[in-house]
């Protein structure tokens, strides 16, 4: 009597070889890779690529001091607060038509960026790049991910998006100080123009035409859901700027809760509802998109606070301190390069997710006994290097885990929601761990500035540890396997 052995029982009973054809990339599967890995990687440039120019930008065009964080903060809004609803868009009328658009989008705010003289006009430039990354950032991941069918190449595929996230990162902050010192702060938006216009170009003819799913768009869940995302983006930006207990913070984020509250009802009422419950409640979105922003919470609080440690405590040049966190640059592109080999080794996205989670957690709680020698900076960089790596892992597990399962025509939503778990994490990672480290600084006032400094950056990237700790142990929990998540 013959038996029919499992995929890992069939590769476990032969010698090694060649890899089967259908875990090889075609050529045309390479090209499109590339093209997706390259506007991800421009996205996650432009990101961060004004940040390290936002002194020379307010100088230039008379932002006032405490109005300058809005630079970053008017692209965070719109990325976040739009991503549900172009990703469910993506479903609806195809995501290539999407993923063009957002690209078209890009290239004009990136011009008009580079042009402006004021900073209402700045401001507004940063809005639009930032609804362009609302529109490519979960298009292009659909696209990538119904190009690769699921398995060990889908797994390679957003394990290299991961490390192109990161290392996209690392690059426009540094490659931001270079144009800034060297040409002008203009330049961080003129350089997107050149690489707009080829991918626009090279896209129609790698990319055929997706067939659109039909429906209608839920308009008062998009409505909803867009402003209640603002609304707490905004608060969150806002305590960092004014404090928790400001009724500025206080008021957006009350409106904020309200209307996702008022988004559930409508979404509950739906005929054809911008998030289906069914999508939503599933373990492995649910789940998985916890795992991701307590990762992407993590890691940007961790960069903010040993920006404040390398500079405040062992009295480092912020040159110096962008040079170092090349280390983290590298981490993160192995960490993205060699996650989908840990998938195979352990069997599952899920145990990649939870094991990455573990180790950044370990590795960033660890950096709680860093004291004010310079001595310390090389255990605190090889631990960085660690946490960065184990950080994309995660984000690689989190991207298998929360997308695995789902049918092509709701892809645009699934990585929606991962797109905007990434952007929402990033934005209040900040000011939720810079709560707790100038908390812990104010109650230590009769201190000497460095002594209390090092305490209330030890005791925020503590918390932060613990946190990462409690999430993975969370997610083991609730994803004990990969057939309980697909059921669920």
């Amino acid at each position: 009597m013959s038996t029919v052995n499992s995929p890992e029982e069939t590769r476990a009973d032969h010698s090694p070889g060649p890899a089967p054809a259908s875990e090889r990339m075609t050529k045309r599967q390479t090209l499109i890779l590339l093209l997706l890995l390259g506007a991800q990687f421009t996205l996650a440039v432009d990101f961060s690529i004004m940040n390290v120019a936002v002194p020379v930008i307010g100088r230039e065009l008379d932002f006032a001091t405490e109005n300058l964080q809005w630079i970053a903060t008017a692209f965070a809004l719109s990325a976040a607060g739009f991503s549900l609803l172009f990703g469910r868009v993506a479903d609806l009328i195809g995501p290539r038509k999407v993923f063009l658009a957002g690209l078209v989008l890009l290239t004009l705010s990136s011009l008009a960026g580079g042009l402006v003289d004021s900073a209402g006009p700045l401001l507004a430039a940063r809005v639009a790049q930032g609804l362009a990354t609302a529109m490519v950032t979960p298009a292009g991941l659909a696209l990538l991910i119904t190009s690769f069918p699921e398995g060990p190449l889908r797994d390679r595929a957003l394990g290299l998006n991961g490390a192109m996230l990161s290392a996209g990162f690392t690059c426009g902050a540094i490659l931001g100080g270079f144009l800034t010192d060297t040409l002008s702060w203009r330049w961080g938006f003129f350089i997107n123009i050149p690489i707009g216009i080829l991918l626009i170009v090279v896209t129609p003819l790698l990319l055929q035409g997706s067939r659109s799913h039909g429906g209608k768009l839920d308009i008062p869940g998009a409505v909803s859901v867009s402003a209640g995302l603002i609304a707490l983006v905004y608060g969150i930006s806002a305590a960092g700027q004014y404090g928790w207990g400001d009724p500025t913070t206080l008021i957006s984020l009350a409106v904020g809760i309200v209307l996702l509250v008022v988004f559930g009802f409508v979404e509950l009422n739906a005929s054809e509802p911008l998030a289906p419950l069914r999508i939503l409640g599933r373990r492995s979105v649910t789940w998985g998109n916890i795992g991701g922003a307590a990762t992407f919470i993590g890691f940007t609080a961790m960069i903010f606070l040993l920006t404040l440690y390398l500079q405040e405590v062992l009295g480092y040049s912020a040159i110096a301190t962008g040079l170092t966190f090349g280390v983290l640059g590298v981490g993160a592109f192995l960490g993205g390069v060699t996650a989908p080999r840990w998938i195979g080794a352990l069997g599952s996205s899920r145990a990649v997710l939870v094991a990455g989670l573990l180790v950044q957690g370990i590795t960033v709680g660890v950096l709680f006994f860093a004291g004010d020698a310079r001595g310390w900076l090389y255990g605190v960089l090889g631990l960085a290097f660690l946490s960065s790596y184990a950080h994309v892992a995660a984000i690689v597990g989190f991207m298998v885990t929360a997308t695995s399962g789902l049918p092509n025509e709701q892809q645009g939503l699934a990585t929606g929601i991962t797109t905007l778990t990434q952007q929402v994490s990033i934005t209040i990672g900040i000011p939720i761990m810079s709560a707790i480290a100038t908390a812990q600084i104010r109650s230590m006032s009769s201190e000497p500035v460095k002594a209390a400094t090092l305490s209330g950056i030890n005791l925020a990237i503590l918390v932060n540890g613990l946190i990462l700790i409690a999430v993975a142990l969370l997610v083991a929990l609730f994803l004990r396997n990969r057939r309980t998540a697909g059921r669920h």
